[in-house]
């Protein structure tokens, strides 16, 4: 399902978008004026979900996870505005993400990013025979690695730009072969496991304050987003001043505590009334629970970022059963 037409990137709504990796609950929040715009689309096999992707808009994303699957991949362009855990990303670095915790990250517009999921295990005995003498994966070495131009960088490019032309340009081919899974594997964890010290960045620790005190605020957020939040509220949660949470706001995200807020509101409603069945809720049912009061304001917003009204995205929405 390739969200593209010949013209361009479409506007997928955020559920059709966020089913994208089929394995994991993926949320988005847009941190721009414009609507969704994204080229994007997966291969599936028993073993393994390619994917790859080019999103033209800035967005806020969390996902987590399940029990025994891994995400390895590579950024092919991304900007300084984009970063994970607090640490600034850069074209050309790769990634490997455990199913520990909840990933959290931003991408900016333009991004390019192609990954696969695998079972754990897959790629924990892929790493035994590359170091039968380290039985235990280095998790921390090769979560986040800069790729320099050596052969090994250069070999790991070339695989996942050709995994990126298969899902993008020719899924007609089907998913990958198990062997082509199993050599992208290994030639991920020559190129990690080979980086140096400096090419594995790190987060400072101003930066490292300031995605603490975003994180903590948001999570206030989440908790009480059907209620009026005051910003001295979000200081409270966040354990830090008025001017210290608008700094970390702008520059993590970008935007104001207020205007990430509203947009959170604004997002979490798009994916309710997806994903609600227009028999069992309203609009205005959806929007309170998102603690959007004022329905003409909260509809005029939605029409400007989605494209259309609350109303069209409910009656479009699949039975609650299949939903």
């Amino acid at each position: 399902m390739a969200v593209e037409n010949d013209i361009g990137p479409e506007s997928p709504d955020l559920v059709t978008l966020c089913g994208i990796l089929k394995v994991c609950e993926l949320e988005l929040v847009l941190l721009g004026k414009q609507g969704p715009k994204a080229l994007v689309d997966s291969l599936a096999s028993e073993r393994a979900i390619c994917f790859s992707g080019e999103v033209n808009f800035a967005f806020r994303g969390r996902f987590a996870l399940p029990p025994g699957w891994c995400l390895f991949g590579f950024l092919h362009l991304t900007s300084q505005d984009s970063w994970c855990h607090g640490t600034p990303l850069a074209s050309g670095m790769a990634f490997t993400v455990f199913p520990e915790g909840i990933s959290e990250f931003v991408l900016s517009m333009g991004s390019r990013v192609t990954g696969v999921l695998v079972p754990q295990q897959r790629l924990v005995d892929k790493y035994v025979e590359l170091s039968p003498h380290q039985p235990d994966v280095p998790v921390r070495a090769i979560s986040l690695f800069n790729l320099s131009d050596d052969e090994r960088a250069r070999a790991l490019r070339a695989k996942f730009d050709a995994v990126r032309e298969r899902v993008l340009h020719a899924s007609h081919q089907g998913p990958a072969s198990d062997a082509e899974v199993d050599a992208l594997i290994e030639t991920h964890l020559i190129a990690a496991l080979s980086v140096k010290p400096e090419d594995r960045p790190a987060c400072s620790r101003g930066r490292r304050t300031h995605y603490l005190a975003v994180q903590r605020a948001e999570e206030f957020m989440r908790r009480n987003l059907r209620r009026d939040i005051y910003i001295t509220e979000l200081c409270n949660a966040a354990g830090v001043s008025e001017r210290a949470l608008r700094y970390a706001f702008d520059d993590l995200l970008g935007v104001s505590p207020n205007r990430y807020l509203s947009m959170l509101r604004l997002c979490t409603a798009c994916k309710n009334l997806t994903l609600s069945d227009a028999s069992r809720r309203s609009v205005k049912s959806v929007a309170l629970s998102c603690g959007l009061w004022d329905l003409s304001r909260f509809a005029d917003h939605y029409r400007r970022v989605f494209g259309e009204l609350p109303r069209d995205t409910l009656m479009r929405a699949p039975p609650f059963e299949a939903a």
